[in-house]
């Protein structure tokens, strides 16, 4: 299947392990040229060298997606390496403040700002170039945990709060030639992953009881799936596909919408 991609800029957020990694590596493996970042430049560095070898053009930028110098930067230095912005992947997440009592204003503002806001930020910059040349494809990392009770407070707030913005900026821009997607992963295992440390921080007993409760496939989620997702949803051949919320979870979810 052609998807379109090649030649196409691609911008991750968080690109440099897990999830984004994978998502940009999808998308390299399309064609795609790609610029990741994250805040630490020797990931970063490895990352880009992992992708280039697939034959794309690729940048990696340290900065703090949390700023709106940040997202300036990053999306300056994209434009100007590889051209304006086709697909943008908003990847990185996290949370602090796992129930009320816990959750202080600083927690709740650094969730947001990581898990919700930066996305907006680099959207707002993004858009203008998509809306010009009538196609772009914006797609966010939610979780499953956006979409029905599970994790905590803050993360399942703001997680849920990232679909509810894509679903409508995906209508107000589908007659401009572009689609907003969201993708929810469930319980995904990557070396440095919270999913990860869950596993190596507890007993055999508590890992296999959870895994048992929660997982139907008798295994945690990996990264590649993920990666595959975003490279469709990327494509031209999801052009019909916009304002929906994806679960790849190995039937984790419970929801039934």
């Amino acid at each position: 299947m052609d998807l379109g991609l090649t030649g196409k800029t691609a911008l991750v957020t968080g690109g440099s392990r897990g999830l984004g990694r994978q998502a940009a590596i999808a998308l390299a493996k399309e064609g795609c040229n790609v610029a990741i970042c994250a805040r630490g430049q020797e990931a970063l560095d490895n990352a880009v060298a992992e992708i280039a070898a697939l034959g794309v053009r690729a940048i990696g930028i340290a900065a703090d997606v949390t700023t709106q110098e940040g997202a300036e930067r990053i999306h300056q230095e994209t434009t100007a390496a590889l051209g304006p912005v086709d697909v943008l992947v908003n990847n990185v997440g996290g949370s602090t403040g796992r129930d009320f009592d816990s959750a202080d204003d600083a927690a709740w503002n650094a969730t947001l700002q990581l898990s919700l806001f930066s996305g907006i930020r680099l959207v707002r910059l993004c858009l203008p170039s998509m809306k010009s040349r009538r196609w772009g494809r914006i797609i966010s990392i939610s979780s499953i945990y956006g979409r029905e009770y599970g994790g905590g407070l803050t993360y399942m707030t703001a997680k849920a709060s990232l679909i509810a913005f894509s679903k409508h900026l995906a209508i107000e821009v589908a007659a401009d030639g572009i689609t907003v997607n969201t993708i929810a992963p469930g319980s995904i295992a990557f070396p440095g992953g919270g999913w990860d440390r869950f596993q190596r921080t507890n007993t055999k007993e508590v890992v296999d009881e959870f895994v048992r409760h929660n997982l139907p496939m008798g295994r945690f989620g990996w990264p590649e799936p993920i990666g595959a997702t975003v490279a469709f949803l990327s494509s031209i051949q999801a052009d019909l596909i916009t304002g929906a919320c994806i679960n790849v979870d190995g039937g984790q979810s419970r929801s039934l919408i």
